[in-house]
């Protein structure tokens, strides 16, 4: 997963594979980026269900198909040999002695935290008592707490252990209205024949779910996926 800044991460571990988020978004943008072959790292997913590999490939299988993605076995083949698993619980610091054991010291892991936003700092001050932070990334998807006073609270417990570019902030829906309103501005006055800007200069507005920094980590699954 390379940046275009230089850096790479060359490990994905993903907090809830196995949840909601993974079925109905992450593993049809994972399938993308293998299609594309811009995918090129292991993947370990992490979560609460006991399960053999063999059992994730398969829902990971599912996923893509309901997701409406047509599958090319070769390459969800190629997808399948990348991911492994561990299971256990998120607050048991048991869980965090295992993963530091299976990563090693040799990986830049990259981790995707899909997980409810009350694990966020309790997952990253896990991962840094055990050592795995120095080289790692974070990208924690979903809301950044619940008002103003909590994201602060999350931010300066994330900064406790964690530089400023070591995070990624990930809300995938967050310019979903705006987007939408400004198609309707656009579309509806240039059918009267007047247009509310150059749309030449509207570049990206589905900006959602990318870090500004470079690309970070393939702007964050290339938007799951969406663009190449």
């Amino acid at each position: 997963m390379a940046d275009d800044g230089g850096d790479s991460s060359d490990l994905l571990v993903i907090f809830g594979i196995t949840g909601d988020l993974a079925r109905k978004m992450t593993f049809r943008a994972l399938y993308r980026l293998e299609n594309r072959k811009l995918l090129d790292c292991p993947i370990l997913g992490v979560a609460s269900d006991d399960m053999p590999i063999d059992k994730l490939v398969e829902r990971a299988r599912q996923a893509i198909a309901d997701s409406g993605e047509k599958i090319d076995d070769a390459v969800f083949d190629r997808l399948a040999g990348r991911l492994s698993y561990l299971h256990g619980d998120v607050t048991d610091a048991s869980l965090y002695r295992s993963l530091a054991e299976r990563i090693g010291s040799d990986h830049s892991p990259f981790f995707y935290l899909e997980m409810p936003p009350s694990l966020f700092a309790p997952i990253v001050e896990n991962l840094a008592k055990v050592g795995l932070l120095e080289r790692a990334r974070v990208a924690l998807e979903k809301p950044f707490g619940h008002d103003f006073d909590s994201a602060l609270e999350l931010n300066a417990r994330l900064r406790a252990v964690l530089a400023e570019d070591q995070i990624l902030r990930v809300d995938h829906f967050l310019g979903k209205q705006p987007v939408v309103e400004l198609e309707y501005l656009r579309f509806a006055k240039s059918g009267a024949g007047q247009t509310v800007g150059p749309r030449q200069r509207v570049r990206d507005p589905d900006h959602h779910g990318r870090e500004l920094r470079g690309g970070r980590s393939r702007q964050v699954l290339r938007r799951r996926g969406h663009l190449a």
